[in-house]
């Protein structure tokens, strides 16, 4: 097994770069050339069918039964010019990925032949088995069924022979059973409540949309490395491994030149990505060895997160191609950066940008502070929530540690930002003051150019920050589906905008103006979220005992965590914006709870495995050789002199023999735990027991594991070291 080691080391550093086919085209002739994108359907529809289908996509309206034939007509020309074959519904069940389920374009002709075929039906919806999927005890074995049906605003695409439809996923009681039906509920319900309150400062807005722009950040592993740790295999992250002399500390991996296998990898990713319509902007080095980021330019939320599900499947497909396994778990690695997926979350009307600053007029500083005081207001009052939609087995490693927020929501705004709240809290007139807008800086250096300053900075410690035109909701897991926040947050957002304009509506009809009452509502929206606010270090102990005097969520156990869904506050905050039903938001807590203790579970498996089969093996191997080394020693030498000669290897004997005795009976304890807990009953108990009784096991037997690896010679070490996975050759 140390042979294998070395080789694959040896392997991985003699590999190169593979050769990518770039297209002879710049990007922007290629782009969408897999997708069946308005100038697709404009070609391949009749105008009447165009017109209606766009009318869908752009204002919602309702897609009748015979244009959705029409629409099916045309894409399967487009499809099989494209060489399709296939057609599926894609879909997003409540697991960690994606869903498809394929059929070809034959029917019989019933004359002994095949035709190609493809109709409305086909294309408005299909039946996957409901009952293979999680859904929180909504489907049973015996109960089946359930539909996905099309999603017209996300458009299709192709994938090798495949027609890719983008659906929600239904059960056959009409609860959701993915995170797409509820996002778009979401979506809509910050439409109307942001319609209703930007039409206070602008009357010809008839619509708002949710913008998205997600970062995600992910490693690359050699693949032969990757094979040879099964924990990296079976988890997705490493159950055990000293951290490398040199790893992060000398800080020279962020936005460093990019490692040419890397680069090529990257290429690859952007082309194929491109050519599925995802608009691939950035892409650099990030701060961990290893680790690196994607993000695009930002898009319509729905879409967003489709192309976010569609970038995470590439990944993982075109990484293998070039020798490489992609890591999106959230802390691969220990003592390093974790990965996350910072969701730059944003509101447009058909006439602008509401959070895009304060305005020339006080009518747009009015609008810009009424969106971002809703928002915060929204987070105040679902704090638990929001950390609850983010919160993981796997994110919760990331949480707090190596430049990742904590757990704990709190919102950043910057010096400037946070002054004008203040002062609009404490003035008592209907006029607004005013705050200083971007400014520009001329540095003394020769041939630079003067430099746009914003009016807020950064603070990489906060998991909710304001950055200019927009807010970061940076404690996003690398893993996760952006939908989960997304659905937590618009709802929260839509909530908090339906209050502030009913009671901006009720003071008008006692006869306040209309500026007026919005500054009074607003001033009383600042005094209520104040306590969110909170622009200092996000990681001091300091925040950690001011956050629980504030009142804020500081809960840590991600069961717990969970706990926050079915909050009365919670479950009639996501009923009365018809996002969803407490029955609904109970199932998706069921299936929370159990992916919690199953991962839990198979890492407690896979440590004992290792620790049992490799580790112990390999040390008392070890061990054995030195008892050898020194029993011939002594034979050797005097006595006195032996013991002289012996004492650093007897003294490692002791060692080795303290360290896999303690990770046996750990090991045992933690098996013996496992067997008892797993005969309670309930999903929430099985999590909390997991989390309480088993977890702390993982770090104590890691401890006397990572001291075996300095301690055993470097070629009887089964397991790759992270000095030799972290740094690509």
């Amino acid at each position: 097994m140390s042979n294998l080691r070395f080789k694959v080391v040896e392997e991985a550093f003699h590999k190169r770069p593979v050769e990518v086919n770039v297209p002879d085209r710049r990007p922007s002739e290629y782009f969408a050339k897999y997708v069946f994108n308005k100038a697709k359907m404009f070609r391949y529809l009749p105008l009447s069918v165009y017109n209606a289908l766009r009318e869908a996509i752009d204002n919602g309206a309702p897609l009748t039964v015979e244009v959705a034939d029409e629409v099916a007509k045309g894409m399967k020309r487009w499809a099989m010019d494209m060489g399709a074959t296939h057609c599926t519904h894609w879909f997003q069940p409540l697991t960690e990925g994606t869903a498809e389920k394929h059929d070809a374009f034959l029917e019989h002709d019933w004359k002994g032949g095949m035709i190609e075929e493809f109709d409305g039906k086909a294309l408005i919806q299909q039946e996957p088995d409901a009952s293979s999927f999680p859904s929180g005890g909504i489907r049973s074995t015996f109960e089946a069924r359930g539909y996905s049906a099309w999603d017209p605003a996300s458009p299709v695409f192709i994938i090798g022979d495949t027609l890719m439809i983008p659906t929600v996923f239904i059960s056959y009681t009409g609860e959701s059973l993915d995170y797409k039906a509820p996002l778009k509920k979401a979506l809509a319900a910050v439409d109307k409540a942001a319609t209703t309150v930007a039409r206070y400062f602008d009357e010809n807005v008839t619509r708002v949309t949710v913008n998205l722009g997600w970062e995600q950040e992910y490693f690359l592993v050699d693949e032969g490395l990757y094979a040879t740790r099964p924990d990296l295999l079976l988890t997705g992250r490493t159950l055990m491994g000293h951290e490398s002399s040199k790893n992060q500390q000398m800080e020279d991996h962020y936005f460093g030149a990019i490692p040419e296998r890397v680069q090529s990898f990257m290429q690859d990713l952007e082309i194929q990505a491109l050519e599925l319509g995802v608009p691939c902007k950035t892409r650099h080095n990030e701060v961990a060895p290893n680790q690196f980021e994607l993000a695009p330019i930002f898009e319509e939320c729905n879409l967003a997160v489709d192309h976010n599900m569609l970038v995470m499947s590439l990944m993982r497909k075109i990484a293998r191609k070039h020798g490489f396994r992609c890591l999106l778990h959230e802390k691969p690695f220990a003592g390093i950066n974790g990965s996350g997926k910072h969701n730059n979350w944003s509101l447009t009307t058909n006439t602008g940008v509401l959070l895009h600053g304060p305005g020339k007029t006080s009518a747009d500083t009015l609008r810009f502070l009424t969106f971002v005081v809703e928002t915060l207001v929204a987070l105040h009052r679902h704090n638990g929530l929001l950390k609850a939609s983010i919160m993981s087995a796997t994110n919760a490693h990331r949480l707090g540690a190596n430049e990742a927020p904590p757990a704990i929501m709190s919102a950043f705004l910057g010096s400037q930002l946070s002054a004008l709240l203040d002062e609009v809290e404490r003035s008592e007139g209907d006029e607004l003051p005013s705050m200083q807008h971007k400014h520009t800086e001329l540095l003394d250096i020769p041939q630079i150019p003067e430099l746009s300053i914003d009016n807020t900075d950064r603070n990489r410690t906060s998991p909710f920050a304001f950055t200019g035109n927009r807010f970061e909701f940076r404690a996003v897991g690398s893993t996760a589906n952006c939908a989960s926040a997304m659905i937590a947050l618009n709802t929260a957002v839509a909530e908090a905008l339906t209050d502030f304009s009913r009671r901006v509506d009720a003071l008008r009809a006692g006869g306040r103006s209309l500026q007026s009452a919005l500054l009074a509502v607003l001033r009383e929206d600042i005094r209520a979220c104040k306590s969110i606010r909170f622009d200092g270090n996000g990681y001091s102990d300091q925040w950690k005992a001011e956050a629980a005097r504030r009142g804020l969520d500081c809960e840590t156990s991600c069961p717990l965590i969970f706990d926050r869904y079915l909050d009365e506050a919670s479950v009639r905050m996501f009923e009365t914006t018809g996002v969803m039903t407490r029955h609904e938001l109970e199932a998706r807590n069921e299936i929370k709870w159990e992916t919690y203790h199953k991962k839990i579970q198979i890492e407690s498996r896979v440590l004992g495995d290792l620790s049992m089969n490799h580790i112990i093996p390999v040390a008392t191997r070890y061990q054995s050789q030195l008892v050898d080394n020194v029993h011939k020693m002594q034979q050797c030498f005097p006595a006195e002199q032996a013991a002289q000669l012996c004492a650093y290897n007897i003294d490692i004997i002791e060692r080795i023999g303290r360290h896999t005795s303690i990770i046996a009976e750990k090991v045992t304890e933690m098996t013996e735990k496992r067997k008892e807990i797993n005969r309670i009953e309930g999903e929430r108990a099985l999590a909390v027991a997991y989390h309480d009784e088993i977890t702390p096991f993982f770090d104590t037997i890691r401890y006397h594991i990572d001291k075996l690896e300095l301690i055993v010679a470097d070629e009887m070490w089964t397991l790759p070291k992270y000095r030799e996975m972290l740094f690509i050759r």
